[in-house]
């Protein structure tokens, strides 16, 4: 069970707000700073913020797809394989999560958020952070696995690609449910290397998977009787809010230079997670 959070606070919406900016000028990524927010700026622990921050990512995400959705980027048979594999498989993150002692738990979480702003820092310093243009040739030489028909302009599907896909699903669910992440971590590097969709085409598609992953996880964590509460759904809101924000100026700021401040805070912020853990 959650504690007890009926008393609403505005930190609450500040929180979930920066959180949710975050995602919208960095993509995917961006969510991996909901569950720290709620960690230092509530003293929630680990197990109990991960349905409410998995759900303030899963709404901001939905709102984020929308775009996408709208400009036809979305590939809906990739993204709903992989949503339905993970959905499959989170709850399985869920229960070790509720078994892991608490301070490998936040250790876990302050790795694989080392590993994210390592990559997003490569990223950024390598040119690799543009807005448009296919990833392929830039990342990888060798054909990817899974590569679009030039004629149709969709994914041309085989037993390889359906197993590539469904495997990147499993990873990002079971790190949902552990973590109370997105997967976006997880998607958007691997949609990158083992495809060759667009940059807006990948990040249009995690936006879309994480915001069915969550809401299947999120539905399994409200089962089992884990309710937002009010300071939760003041997160949850101000997520969304700074979503959109995020979206709005995106276009307009230096995707590099973005990249690379919230790489060094993420991992301020996970050395944070380190001290916490096994110092602290």
């Amino acid at each position: 069970m959650l504690p007890d959070l009926s008393s609403v606070s505005p930190m609450a919406a500040l929180l979930g707000a920066a959180v949710g900016l975050v995602l919208g000028l960095t993509g995917a990524g961006g969510g991996i700073f909901a569950v720290p927010a709620l960690v230092f700026g509530l003293g929630w622990g680990v197990p109990q913020a991960g349905p409410v921050a998995l759900l303030a990512v899963g709404a901001s995400a939905a709102v984020g797809s929308v775009q996408g959705l709208r400009a036809g980027l979305v590939r809906y048979r990739a993204a709903m394989l992989m949503a339905g594999i993970g959905v499959g498989v989170a709850p399985l993150g869920t229960w070790m999560a509720h078994r892991l002692p608490e301070h490998w738990l936040v250790g876990l979480f302050a790795v694989a958020m080392l590993i994210v702003a390592t990559r997003m820092y490569r990223a950024s310093r390598s040119g690799t952070v543009k807005a448009t243009g296919n990833e392929a040739s830039a990342n990888c030489p060798a054909l990817p696995p899974c590569r679009l028909d030039p004629a149709t302009g969709r994914l041309h599907w085989t037993r390889r690609v359906a197993g590539t896909l469904g495997t990147i699903g499993a990873v990002s669910g079971f790190a949902s449910g552990l973590l109370g992440v997105g997967g976006g971590f997880v998607i958007v590097p691997a949609l990158r290397r083992f495809t060759d969709i667009t940059v807006h085409g990948v990040v249009a598609t995690s936006l879309f998977v994480i915001a069915l992953i969550s809401a299947g996880t999120v539905a399994n964590a409200w089962w089992h009787g884990m309710h937002p509460g009010a300071q939760g759904w003041m997160f949850v809101a101000g997520a969304v809010a700074g979503m959109l924000l995020g979206r709005a100026l995106a276009p307009r700021l230096a995707a590099s230079k973005l990249q690379q401040l919230f790489s060094m805070l993420m991992a301020a912020v996970a050395l944070g997670m380190f001290v916490k853990a096994f110092v602290a």
